[in-house]
């Protein structure tokens, strides 16, 4: 578990020893599903980072009038939409991870989020560094390595936390039972490298 001790020792050893040679020093922040990163993320902005989530992004990308919205619906179809045309999270999760009988199209959804979000992220990171040379800007997203990403940053950073503790954090955000959150879990992971490849990539 990585503690706030251990966040503030390494912020202080990022500010002093890289932060004078990288005007915007940019950090991922990244880990498998339910692994902690927002707490994780959490802990930086108390120390004055400034952090833009990947997920915040894609939920404002896939609103109506959108063009990542258009693309959405067109591939995945209005069965995927509410009553007020917007998208229905949860059935587009269970189509892009396939439901039973049905192959996943996660590579399908991401080939169409993964650009605009990593787009804006750019956009987001520009304009901190424009604003003030001398931050750290956190972009905490769950498939950074998946998307081949981490060359976009100075540092990685890896939140991983055991199987058990996965499942009851998802059970419990979602209000869902452990049995579910363990089924919704396994299938989810399945599109993400496991915990003991993104480990190898971390600098943290």
């Amino acid at each position: 578990m990585v503690t706030v001790k251990r966040a503030e020792v390494y912020f202080c050893d990022l500010t002093s020893a890289i932060q004078r040679e990288i005007p915007l020093l940019k950090l991922g922040l990244t880990g498998g599903i339910a692994s902690g990163k927002s707490a994780v993320g959490e802990m930086f902005v108390k120390l004055g980072v400034r952090l833009i989530r990947a997920d915040d992004i894609a939920h404002e990308l896939m609103q109506p009038g959108q063009a990542v919205y258009d693309e959405v619906v067109r591939h995945f179809g209005t069965e995927i939409l509410n009553p007020d045309g917007s998208i229905h999270r949860p059935r587009l999760a269970s189509l892009a991870f396939g439901e039973a009988g049905h192959a996943s199209r996660v590579k399908e959804l991401n080939a169409i989020v993964h650009p605009a979000v990593m787009k804006r992220e750019d956009e987001w990171m520009r304009d901190v560094g424009l604003r003030d040379s001398d931050v750290i800007a956190i972009v905490e997203a769950a498939l950074i390595l998946e998307a081949g990403a981490a060359g976009r940053f100075n540092h990685l950073i890896v939140v991983t936390c055991g199987p058990e503790q996965r499942v009851q954090r998802f059970a419990a955000r979602l209000g869902i039972s452990e049995e579910a959150a363990r089924a919704e879990v396994t299938r989810r992971m399945a599109a993400q490298l496991p915990d003991v490849e993104k480990i190898k990539a971390a600098d943290l």
